[in-house]
């Protein structure tokens, strides 16, 4: 009899049902209950009520698709854009933003609260973006051949390498509409052809779009499958004459058969190679492969953040775990008296150790190394400092480096995060090593994506019983 009432509340492939969506996936797809089963359905909103048709059933949940839309969320909003939910970029372009930073503040709150056991008390509300489209200064945009044969750029459909053309992003930067008219314009008058990934042949793999907001320099970068271009010179005519703000052109040789998108080798075709932003009151330069945040004016209120709970005075250290290019570590070294950043790739530290050059930064050094075999190393030596940023990528920090920060015993550490879940089981472990967690904000990045970031202040100081510490937002 039980077996029979599950294969009755199964849910049929193509058939039709009705619901209302209570919830989104990381995703930013929305979450609904059929016959008792969880259904993913993208491009709806906490509220709809809906027709959904479902596309494939799983043991515990199923996928489906929008088919009527009954009565719509107070939330809901016209997409403006034409590959909302064609192309692997935006999710909540049909939303209020305000919806969007709820959603955020949730997810986090959620992860922090029942996996990391921190009082919802101690999580601060979400800073929101001033701007949330034309925030991207960065642009990696794939060459393919649309139906009629002519090259075309665009994003990459969710989950595949199959190539949505499209001519601008509402998240990117305005002048990248211009740069990309004037590459395809020269492509298409010499018949230059996009790179083809099954048979590895085919020229022109992405065109690599940066602007530096503060400054206004521009970079095009094209990479190619090729040491060089066929009527090279007359793409740097057609960009210099056509683009004021352009600052150099840079051919990325990239021969690989890989879904990597550059290679290790570039070619300056015109300029010096890079471009220059400031951030923080620091000037960075920036080249094709150098790491540089795509939302300049929302990392710089998180670094202004991490540095207001670093709280480091001139006779303090840093040290700077997955440090990248030392820009944040970097912003804090007026602060400090020495400043240690560590980075497993060699281009990266290189470039951290000239971001502190161009800027006269002395009591910064920067080591190539693992995290947590850089920890041991230092820990060896007998540094000890006295605040450790840890800024992990989305997997976050294994134990054995945890285990490690704790034996170096800080008095503070900020954690900077990418990943709610992540975040949430790491801080569980650093409190259970005697490093509770006093207060967390989050941080919207990347508006109408599905990603938000997390600035934590964790201390053996901070006693259990104590409250949130009050946070003054004006300050960043």
């Amino acid at each position: 009899m039980k077996k029979h009432q599950e294969q009755e509340t199964l849910l049929q492939k193509n058939a039709v049902y009705e619901a209302e969506i209570f919830d989104y996936t990381t995703e930013g797809s929305g979450i609904c209950k059929v016959n008792g089963m969880t259904v993913f359905v993208p491009a709806t909103a906490v509220g709809d009520r809906l027709q959904l048709r479902i596309l494939k059933v799983n043991k515990h949940l199923a996928y489906g698709k929008l088919e009527t839309l009954l009565q719509p969320s107070p939330d809901r909003q016209a997409s403006d854009c034409e590959v909302f939910g064609k192309c692997g970029g935006c999710v909540f372009r049909h939303i209020r933003y305000e919806a969007e930073l709820a959603f955020k503040q949730k997810r986090v709150t959620d992860a922090l609260t029942r996996i990391g056991g921190i009082p919802a008390e101690r999580i601060f509300p979400i800073v929101g973006a001033a701007k949330s489209d034309c925030y991207r200064n960065k642009a990696q945009l794939p060459v393919t051949l649309d139906k009629e044969g002519r090259v075309r750029v665009g994003f990459f459909a969710p989950r595949s390498h199959r190539v949505i053309p499209l001519k601008e992003c509402q998240l990117q930067n305005s002048v990248f509409r211009r740069a990309t008219e004037i590459f395809l314009e020269w492509a298409n008058e010499y018949h230059i052809p996009p790179y083809d990934e099954a048979s590895h042949t085919g020229i022109l793999r992405h065109l690599y779009l940066r602007h530096a907001d503060r400054t206004g320099e521009l970079m095009c970068c094209i990479v190619a499958n090729s040491e060089s271009l066929l009527h090279e010179k007359d793409l740097i005519l057609r960009m210099t004459n056509g683009l004021p703000s352009l600052k150099t052109v840079v051919l990325n040789i990239n021969t690989e058969k890989t879904n990597v998108i550059t290679g290790k080798e570039s070619r300056i075709l015109w300029g010096e190679g890079t471009i220059t932003d400031t951030l923080c009151g620091l000037k960075f330069r920036i080249s094709p492969l150098s790491f540089y945040q795509v939302n300049r004016d929302q990392a710089e209120i998180l670094y202004r953040l991490a540095a207001e709970f670093a709280a480091l005075n001139s006779t303090e250290t840093l040290m700077d775990l997955y440090c990248g290019t030392g820009t944040i570590g970097l912003s804090m070294a007026h602060q400090a008296k020495r400043v240690i950043g560590v980075e497993i790739v060699p281009q990266a530290i290189a470039d951290a150790n000239q971001n502190a050059a161009d800027n006269g930064i002395s009591n910064a050094e920067f080591l190539c190394a693992d995290a947590a075999q850089a920890a041991e190393q230092l820990a060896g030596r007998e540094i000890r400092p006295d605040c450790i940023l840890v800024d992990p990528p989305r997997k976050g920090c294994d134990s054995t480096l945890l285990h490690t920060i704790a034996r170096m015993s800080p008095s503070r550490i900020v954690y900077v995060s990418c990943d709610p879940a992540t975040l949430a089981r790491d801080v569980r472990i650093l409190e259970e090593l005697g490093f509770p967690v006093q207060k967390a904000v989050p941080i919207d990045m990347f508006p109408r994506t599905g990603h938000v970031e997390t600035v934590c202040l964790l201390s053996k100081l901070f006693s259990q019983g104590s409250t949130a510490v009050e946070f003054d937002f004006e300050s960043v």
